[in-house]
């Protein structure tokens, strides 16, 4: 179990470490805020696309064979991506982060479906908790990694970092973990399931990335992309993005129902939402995603930007939340024993409502790291409850032989979630940032043109709030009035931020009261889960 849960935590971690050295990877490679956004969002992207497939292929060939051949890809990818720094190329660098997807997309379904299949009982819902809780603390980790990385070496090393511990897991894959698949899993691939499901999930998250640069439903400035310009003066690439994602989203649900009744080998069995807990534990964790790693994307780039902290300092500042977050990880269990895992999860997502609202009250341009602090904590240990079960009432009732699938549509359903909160909430942060600091300056008395001007500059490189007084960044040099008309709008757009996040993480609370009783894990006896034959997952 430490090796697979070492596993979990690399491929998690690289899902935040990456938010703290935003900022230096803007000063050095020149990323703009729509790129730090698809730094974080293709790699959640590529990760929720394959993760069906992934799932899958791990049940027909082998869990820990896909497990190891996800490590060895994971570790090339981190390795191209920290090349990115040396070759100064934000295109090498969203390569790196794509291969990472693919690599994390075989790691997460094999991890999970391992666990189903190694442990019964209560031993189970324990390795549940800390497949969960692993999930939970090492997201909140990431960023004091990679800000002490940042700081002490380079923003490079927090991709370098995943060599090493590469290795570690790959010796203890192969040297304490067996080898499981279903035998009696049909062979084959559902290409048009596969098609239509990357499709539409890039067509979506493409739209609400570059919705707030290149407009939402009419063009507000030239797109180009491998020396193509687009060619609809009138309709924007946003738009037409939407449209595809929901055509591929209806296409998907009835070639996969189609193939279901035809007999043949489908993407995705809609048989299983047929299980209330797996259905609505599905929804629940979507939602909850989209709050969690959205506002993870745009708290590290507040505090280096408007506070002035260093990636190192920015890391220690989240660390509250960290803590909170394993602190929790002990008490999900014993209350969970005691009062059921449904009742764990909904008090970790009160705690992450509150923690979140907390932090959009404290947030202004005079706060410190220390203000942030006891909100993070809350947050964290929110975060340490939910997510250390909700993994466990997803799973509680489906059977071994669908373990594949089962792990990989729920873990599909968090990264869905986490690509879309990055893209929806740094939308949000964008457009109030643009709006608030434009508006400011007016109100001051500065011509519009100027304040566009500066809005534009803040909206995309926000870390000029942090340059040296007098130096400028992409033509313009900040006076001390725009600086503090700047930064108090980045306050505001956080708050923003906060709230939406808060609301999301509301519509996922109030999903869970969907979720069906389950008793206390003290009171229960074998499943049916727990009773399938060993051969039958044993490789």
């Amino acid at each position: 179990m430490p090796f697979i849960a070492l596993g979990v935590a690399m491929i998690i971690v690289d899902a935040t470490i990456v938010n703290v050295a935003i900022p230096s990877m803007q000063r050095d490679i020149g990323l703009t805020v729509p790129d730090a956004e698809w730094v974080s969002s293709i790699y959640a992207l590529v990760f929720a696309s394959l993760l069906l497939t992934t799932g899958r292929i791990g049940d027909i060939v082998g869990r820990r064979r896909i497990f190891v051949v996800g490590v060895v890809v994971f570790m090339l990818a981190s390795l191209v991506a920290a090349a990115s720094h040396w070759a100064d190329s934000v295109p090498l660098l969203l390569a790196g982060r794509f291969l990472q997807g693919i690599g994390g997309a075989m790691i997460l379904p094999a991890s999970l479906s391992t666990v189903n299949a190694m442990f019964r009982g209560k031993d189970r819902a324990v390795a549940f908790a800390i497949w969960g809780s692993t999930i939970g603390g090492t997201a909140a980790l990431g960023p004091l990694l990679g800000g002490w990385l940042t700081t002490s070496f380079g923003w490079q090393y927090a991709f370098l970092i995943n060599l090493p511990i590469g290795c570690v897991i790959l010796f203890g894959l192969y040297r304490f973990v067996p080898e499981t698949r279903d035998p009696a899993t049909r062979r084959g691939v559902d290409l048009p399931g596969m098609t239509l499901s990357i499709v539409g999930l890039g067509s979506l998250v493409f739209g609400l990335i570059e919705g707030q640069r290149y407009g939402w439903w009419s063009p507000t400035e030239q797109f180009s992309a491998l020396g193509v310009d687009w060619p609809l003066p009138t309709l924007a690439p946003s738009a037409v993005a939407f449209v595809i994602f929901g055509v591929c989203a209806v296409g998907f649900v009835l070639v996969e129902r189609h193939r279901a009744l035809a007999g043949r080998i489908v993407l995705l069995d809609f048989s299983l939402f047929a299980v209330k807990s797996f259905r609505y534990g599905n929804v629940a964790a979507l939602i909850v995603s989209l709050g969690e790693f959205g506002l993870l994307f745009a708290l590290p780039l507040f505090l280096q930007s408007v506070l002035g902290y260093s990636a190192f300092a920015t890391g220690l500042a989240l660390l509250a939340l960290a803590i909170g977050a394993f602190v929790a990880s002990p008490l999900a269990a014993q209350i969970a024993i005691r009062r059921g895992p449904r009742t764990v999860v909904r008090l970790g997502m009160v705690l992450e409502v509150v923690g979140i609202l907390g932090l959009g009250v404290v947030v202004s341009p005079a706060a410190t790291g220390w203000t942030f602090v006891p909100w993070l904590f809350v947050y964290g240990v929110g975060v340490g409850l939910a997510t250390a079960q909700l993994t466990g009432v997803v799973m509680a009732d489906i059977p071994v032989s669908e373990s594949g699938q089962g792990s990989a549509v729920q873990s599909t359903s968090r990264q869905i979630g986490a690509a879309l909160g990055t893209a929806i909430l740094g939308a949000v942060l964008v457009v109030s940032l643009g709006q608030g600091v434009s508006a400011r300056l007016v109100d001051s008395g500065v011509p519009a043109a100027t304040a566009e001007q500066v809005a534009s500059v803040v909206k995309n490189a926000p870390t000029v709030l942090a340059a040296p007084p007098g130096v400028p960044v992409a033509g313009v040099t900040l006076t001390p009035g725009e600086r503090a008309a700047a930064a108090d709008a980045f306050a505001a757009a956080l708050r923003n931020v906060a709230f939406v996040a808060a609301g999301w993480v509301l519509l996922g609370l109030l999903a869970t009261l969907l979720l069906p009783h389950q008793p206390p894990l003290g009171s229960r006896g074998p499943t049916e889960s727990d009773e399938e034959s060993p051969t039958a997952v044993a490789g």
